[in-house]
């Protein structure tokens, strides 16, 4: 895990700060948002600066409406490989971390992640493990206690030992005891850069039967917004 800063040194200004929450501020009804950025060669989050800018601004207004006493919870993923995805950023919302500052941070380092991995600060890789990543933060985090929606800047096409989506595989059954109480998984960038609407929509089916199977309330995916 990287201290918080490293996270100010990437971003280059700012300061993502851990804060803890003063206990009165538990009657705001808090949220949970795990943010999960993929990092694999196929998506354009790693390439392509507009694209980028356009998830982090989305991800950035979801935070800004959180209430105080919410946890945001941000990694990086795609291969299964710990050493190639140890960033870190975990806060609660309070009157030191107010949700506008927490918003702009985060707003800026998605936004600054094709620099990070041409600068070799965060590696490109070469499989995707989606499934592997919502399975570890769900274990890590939970989504117990309250609403918790997990939001993948992803293009969806899981390539790992689980599947591989593009090749015409199906995603395997999730285990549904791992995910309960889990409220809402959303995917923006779902079949980016395929340039196949087909691959696309069979990616959002995939996805949305998943989700449902292990528990999800709602699924979200988009391709473009």
């Amino acid at each position: 895990m990287l201290a918080v800063a490293t996270a100010f040194a990437l971003v280059g200004g700012g300061a993502l700060a851990m804060q803890v929450a003063a206990p009165e501020q538990n009657v705001l009804h808090p949220q949970r948002l795990i943010i999960g950025l993929d990092l694999s060669l196929s998506n354009p989050l790693v390439d392509d600066p507009a694209f980028a800018a356009r998830v982090a601004a989305r991800v950035a207004d979801q935070i800004r409406n959180l209430g105080l006493a919410s946890e945001v919870h941000v990694r990086t993923f795609g291969s299964y490989d710990p050493s190639s995805n140890n960033f870190s950023y975990d806060t609660v919302l309070s009157v030191r971390a107010r949700p506008e500052f927490v918003a702009a941070e985060v707003q800026k380092l998605i936004a600054n992640t094709p620099r990070l991995v041409a600068s070799g600060r965060w590696k490109s890789q070469r499989t995707t493990n989606i499934l592997a990543f919502l399975d570890n933060m769900a274990r890590a985090t939970g989504c117990g206690g309250m609403p918790t929606t997990i939001i993948l800047a992803s293009d969806g096409i899981e390539d790992s030992a689980y599947a591989r989506l593009n090749r015409g595989d199906a995603l395997p059954a999730p285990d549904r005891r791992i995910f309960r109480g889990c409220a809402q998984l959303t995917i923006y960038g779902l079949g980016q850069g395929s340039g196949s609407p087909i691959l696309t929509t069979r990616l959002r089916s995939q996805w949305e039967s998943w989700a449902r199977a292990a528990g999800f309330a709602r699924f979200d995916g988009y391709n473009d917004w």
